[in-house]
């Protein structure tokens, strides 16, 4: 017996309990969409972050060209 028909069987058993208890599925379904969610938001969390990150950066870099401008030459 290949991995192909173990895959198989243990699918159709999965299919038949979900038959046989709905609230199961509903369950399954509703963690499913609820991993979709959590990913979606931690993506989008993580590309404002990268967003903030770049311009902290850019204002730390135009704060050192300012100040080194400041800078009295002789002194």
């Amino acid at each position: 017996m290949g991995a192909t028909e173990e895959a198989g069987k243990a699918v159709g058993s999965f299919m038949e309990i979900m038959k046989t208890q709905p609230v199961m599925l509903a369950l399954v379904v509703v963690i499913f969409f609820q991993g979709v969610l959590l990913w979606s938001v931690y993506r989008s969390a993580d590309e404002a972050r990268q967003t903030e990150m770049t311009m902290i950066f850019k204002a730390q870099s135009d704060m050192q060209v300012l100040l080194s401008k400041c800078v009295v030459p002789g002194t």
